[in-house]
């Protein structure tokens, strides 16, 4: 079976996120969402909220599951057996890093990281500016599925 696993932090889930996890699972068996546990970062959304929006905004692809994880990528994708990560690249600077992860995943573990460029109509998107648009009083709703925008609607307005 090829699967592969698309790691992010999905703090919150956008609809640049989920065009590369659909186009993804026309390429794979199986795609595993993982949601990366960072003790350190404080998100918007608790860890469990995220991966609810995840499971419900990727219900509609038979091949997909969303699980969370902490410490390293490779170990994630080892214990589910992945031997591929999904990385989306929006802007060359994107690249630079990702590049640098890309290597370290290989020495470390052999695997390999397959860059997918985003849809032009997602390239400038990102968690933090559909917060900053929300926040401000801005419609995210070309962004993000309808029930995603009305949970940061209601968690970013209520303070």
């Amino acid at each position: 079976m090829r699967r592969a696993v698309c790691p992010g932090s999905f703090d919150p889930v956008t609809n640049g996120h989920l065009d590369i996890v659909g186009r993804a699972s026309r390429l794979f068996d199986e795609v595993i969402v993982g949601v990366l546990i960072n003790h350190s970062k404080t998100g918007l959304f608790s860890v469990e909220e995220r991966i609810g929006m995840l499971r419900e905004a990727t219900a509609g692809y038979g091949n997909v599951r969303v699980e969370s994880f902490h410490g390293l990528l490779v170990d994630f994708c080892r214990a589910q057996d992945a031997a591929v990560v999904i990385k989306g690249l929006r802007a060359v600077s994107d690249f630079d890093y990702e590049l640098q992860m890309a290597q370290m995943n290989i020495g470390l573990s052999g695997v390999e990281t397959l860059f997918m460029p985003t849809n032009p109509l997602y390239s400038f998107l990102s968690s933090s500016l559909v917060k900053d648009v929300v926040k401000w009083g801005g419609d995210a709703s070309p962004y993000v599925p309808d029930f995603v925008g009305e949970r940061l609607v209601t968690r970013l307005r209520q303070n």
